[in-house]
């Protein structure tokens, strides 16, 4: 019955392709949806998962590592003096304005952290160094934010917030698909940078080791210096806002101890591992936003066109073959030989559909996680559950085939 099987898939090599262009739709379409949302969901706690920290301090109304509230560095050095705590230090992650070479302006996102910090720091560096960043209002990009910042690599000066900024370093893979672009920095860059006077039209540059800013257009039409802003940005005082403070716990000291601690010494905040923070923030994108909903109905509808196709497929020739169906009947083949034959033809076209559809869907994920940042997670997990379904959807499109055989007519050999 096998031969039978293949002689039939391969017999009409035009409607073989067509069948097996629609299962590489169907795999393709439910692996790179499926790869998105796990890349999505995973990307957005990509900064928690690259640090140190035992521990995260946020405020007590954290949503998702966007929306919080600030801290004040006051609180760090608190944190610093609780029992257990090995090591704290604090985390600048605060939205900002950019304005390329061009003078465009977009949205990015400050990453402030110490250079000399043990818990946090930019990772998968190619070109550049942490040294650079603690030089005044110089920053660290992600490659693959190149194009989208409209800089071509280190050396290039633009503005962010009105203030200077130099790129001094290149990494690689560093920009998750949920936030918008991550800028590196030191901390007290970043805290220049955030805590500037909203002036939007206002630019800043260095001229003869001066920083030198001016208002494009003020009210009598003029350009005027300000000097107000210093040519290196000041330490933090005890008052200046912070993010988040990042906490390595003493050796064998017990989490949720500490946790508690921390949370009774630090009014309004909330103490997280570094796995329920990360959990906590996946969960927001995968069941509080539309993202899940939208990648899974596009995987539906690849299953769905899939399975149309396959069936269309394997009735025709099942149709085709009417005859051959009619005469195995005949000579008394049983049901269960007749359906094996297609359920046989079901299981190769999975297979041939499967192998081509997967291995496009790996060349998409390398191709947009080195040139477009974006993370297509397909994991071997992943990938052996595409299979399975494939074949449960291959197996179920031969239903309406196998209805059409259980219903012949042995005695159709007999007619003209």
């Amino acid at each position: 019955m096998a031969s039978i099987a293949r002689k039939n898939l391969i017999e009409d090599i035009p409607r073989f392709l067509a069948a097996q262009a629609g299962i590489m739709f169907a795999v393709s379409l439910v692996t790179i949806q499926n790869g998105i949302l796990n890349g999505f969901v995973q990307s957005s706690s990509l900064l928690i998962d690259k640090s140190s920290a035992d521990i995260w301090i946020t405020s007590e109304d954290m949503v998702h590592l966007n929306l919080t509230m600030p801290l004040a560095l006051e609180q760090l050095t608190k944190a610093q003096k609780v029992p257990g705590v090995e090591l704290a230090e604090p985390l600048i992650f605060q939205s900002a304005r950019w304005r390329d070479p061009t003078g465009q302006i977009q949205a990015i996102n400050l990453v402030g952290s110490n250079p000399d910090g043990k818990l946090f720091a930019p990772w998968n560096i190619i070109e550049g160094d942490l040294e650079s960043l603690k030089q005044p209002y110089r920053v660290i990009v992600d490659e693959s934010n190149l194009n989208s910042l409209q800089v071509s690599g280190v050396g290039d000066t633009v503005t962010i917030s009105g203030l200077e900024a130099k790129i001094v370093g290149l990494t690689q893979g560093t920009q998750p698909i949920v936030n918008s672009i991550f800028v590196f920095a030191s901390l007290k860059n970043a805290n220049a940078y955030v805590t500037v006077p909203l002036q939007t039209q206002t630019r800043c540059t260095f001229e003869n080791g001066n920083l030198n800013c001016v208002n494009v257009f003020d009210d009598s039409g003029d350009r005027q210096t300000q000097t107000d802003i210093s040519p290196e940005p000041r330490p933090l005082t005890l008052t200046d806002p912070i993010t988040y403070i990042l906490v390595k716990a003493k050796p064998n000291q017990d989490l949720q101890q500490l946790q508690a601690e921390l949370e009774a010494t630090l009014p309004n905040t909330r103490a997280y591992t570094r796995q329920e923070i990360a959990e906590k923030i996946q969960d927001y994108w995968q069941k509080r936003t539309g993202v899940g909903f939208v990648l899974s109905l596009g995987a539906v509808v690849g299953i769905l066109v899939g399975m149309i196709v396959v069936a269309q497929i394997l009735y025709a020739s099942v149709a085709d073959h009417i005859k051959e169906f009619g005469t195995l009947k005949a000579m008394g083949a049983p049901d269960r030989l007749l359906y094996s034959v297609i359920l046989e033809q079901a299981f190769w076209m999975a297979v041939l559909g499967y192998i081509p559809g997967m291995a496009l869907c790996l060349g998409v994920a390398s191709w947009a996680s080195a040139t477009q940042g974006i993370l297509i997670l397909i994991t071997p997990a992943s990938a052996v559950g595409v299979f399975f379904l494939t074949l449960v959807m291959c197996g179920g499109s031969a239903f309406f085939a196998i209805q059409k055989v259980t219903r012949v007519d042995p005695a159709i050999v007999f007619k003209a």
